[in-house]
């Protein structure tokens, strides 16, 4: 028993120095947490409609709840922190995962991982030199900002990028990138700070690669068993396949961690594995995991708020603008043109690509790790971080609608996908697909004997205003009706196919060359090439 550790606080309680935790203070902290998911909720749509990332409401909100704010709470515990703040990037980056098309990403992977290590290599390389010779910091704190700022931020890359109309090569490189290039730069972040500049560069670079590749492998395996296992073992509520999903996610983090390799690269990849393996229940899962990705982002940036201390920033400002210059207009531009030129890339998206490389939570996160280790100057390095994100992101993060539309890279308007969702019939070897007609989708006007569906499969139900039916042959589908189509094992990919493809083409989907899938594959009606 002499091992056993009372918590000081609880020392302190059983002294009658503090009174104990009640009911009542839970109570209260609830009406705050309640209250404050309130405003952050409402605050998205102010942030939507002005192309900010809704990371600085949520920063300000925390700010405002600070020391220096109306909330006057006084919080410095940067390992608690950078505890919450690890654990709410698992679930931004899984939830990223989910969301990332492979049709999209799959040409974009080279560009992507040439991104995520050569460009993060000049990024730190570059940033540090200005960081040094521009601002004055010695080797040791310069080579921790360049690179703590080298990452891109998956929760801002993703909610700001999403609602811009880019060629899928752009959006893909770009999402990829900032889902692959979290892993080297924390091996970086975490070797600067407990040891300073590292001797042998060339084993720091073997490191890295090690834990790439022990995290990649370990995302994928889990990825694909745990996708197998959700789409043939029937589970008997649908609100339990999202809670398996992520949970799988997070054990691919984990994994990975104690295998000593990278965490944050397997979650995203054991996500991303699962968001294209067509799993039962997708459309709730999706929402499960866009939920739990808002809850992460505002929890995370809210605690970041409260952390900095506003007063403390005024002579940190003009270091952190000078960092950010070089970062932005120096590093980040050089990076992408030596990493996407071998690539073919034409300069126009090799411009906004420079442009887009959004910091957020991530490099601010990273700078809590010098602060745990203990670094000389590490809360000035804290600072500036904080000063470079919110700065260079009010000025980014509006800016690239106008930027792309003055590139010409922006798209016009596209037929919107269907919304389909599957439910496994276990025991009659089939599939029931729920299939939504959205406002803009082509297969408005097409009969239902003209979608050319697949032998084995067949329009069972058509609920149209509230009313449900059975459609015939020559029933015309429109807008905002909800289809229930039966559709055997062997068939049911080729099913959805073909439904996603006259979403997307219309009747004449097969002849004009449309396909089911982001890009195509060349598969007819039948699923044959």
């Amino acid at each position: 028993m002499s091992d056993v550790r009372v918590h000081p606080r609880a020392r302190r309680v059983r002294q009658g120095r503090e009174p104990p935790l009640t009911v009542h203070h839970l109570n209260q902290l609830l009406l705050v947490c309640s209250l404050v998911l309130l405003v952050a909720v409402a605050a998205v749509r102010i942030s939507s409609r002005s192309g900010l990332p809704s990371l600085l409401v949520y920063l300000g909100i925390g700010v405002l709840m600070g020391q220096d704010g109306i909330g006057d709470i006084h919080f410095n515990n940067a390992e608690l922190t950078q505890v919450i703040g690890y654990a709410a990037l698992v679930v931004i980056l899984a939830e990223g995962g989910l969301g990332t098309k492979w049709n999209e990403v799959k040409p974009a992977l080279p560009a992507a991982t040439a991104l995520a290590l050569g460009g993060v290599a000049v990024s730190v390389g570059v940033t540090a030199a200005g960081a040094h010779y521009l601002v004055g910091l010695e080797w040791r704190q310069a080579l921790i900002i360049g690179a703590v700022v080298s990452s891109t931020d998956a929760a801002a890359v993703f909610s700001v990028l999403r609602r811009i109309p880019l060629p899928a090569r752009v959006t893909g490189t770009l999402e990829a990138e900032s889902g692959f290039n979290d892993a080297p730069v924390v091996i970086l972040v975490v070797a600067f700070s407990t040891a300073g500049p590292v001797e042998h560069w060339y084993v720091l670079i073997g490191e890295i690669l090690l834990e790439l590749a022990i995290g990649a492998a370990i995302g994928i395996a889990v990825g694909f068993m745990g996708s197998w296992g959700l789409r043939h073992v029937a589970l008997p509520a649908s609100g339990l396949y999202p809670i398996a999903v992520m949970a799988i996610a997070v054990m691919a983090y984990a994994a990975g961690a104690i295998a000593h390799g990278s965490g944050f690269l397997a979650v995203y990849l054991a996500a991303m594995v699962m968001g294209n393996a067509k799993l039962p229940h997708w459309p709730a899962t999706r929402g499960f995991a866009d939920g739990l990705g808002w809850i992460a982002q505002i929890g995370m940036f809210v605690l970041l708020g409260l952390l900095v201390t506003p007063h403390e920033l005024g002579d940190d400002v003009v270091p952190a603008l000078v960092i950010g210059l070089v970062l932005t207009m120096v590093a980040r531009p050089l990076g992408v043109m030596v990493c996407l030129t071998p690539f073919r890339v034409p300069w126009q998206e090799q411009v906004l690509m420079s442009w887009a490389g959004l910091r957020g939570a991530v490099p601010i996160i990273l700078a809590t790790i010098p602060m745990v280790q203990g670094v000389e100057a590490s809360r000035r390095i804290f600072n500036i971080v904080f000063v470079l994100v919110v700065v260079y992101t009010l000025v980014q993060g509006p800016t690239l609608p106008w930027l792309a539309r003055k590139l010409r890279l922006g798209q016009g308007a596209e037929a919107a996908d269907l919304g389909v969702e599957s439910a496994p019939l276990e025991r009659l070897r089939g599939h029931l697909l729920s299939v939504a007609i959205p406002e803009g989708s082509k297969m408005h006007g097409v009969e239902v004997h003209e979608l050319r569906l697949p032998s084995g499969a067949a329009v069972t139900l058509v609920v149209r205003d509230g009313t449900s039916f059975v459609p015939l042959p020559t029933t015309v589908l429109r807008r905002g009706d909800e289809l229930l189509v039966v559709a055997t094992d062997p068939v049911r990919d080729a099913a959805e196919r073909r439904l996603r493809a006259v979403g997307r083409g219309g009747k004449l989907a097969g002849w004009l060359g449309t396909d089911g899938g982001a890009e195509g594959d060349g598969r007819d009606a039948r699923g044959r090439r």
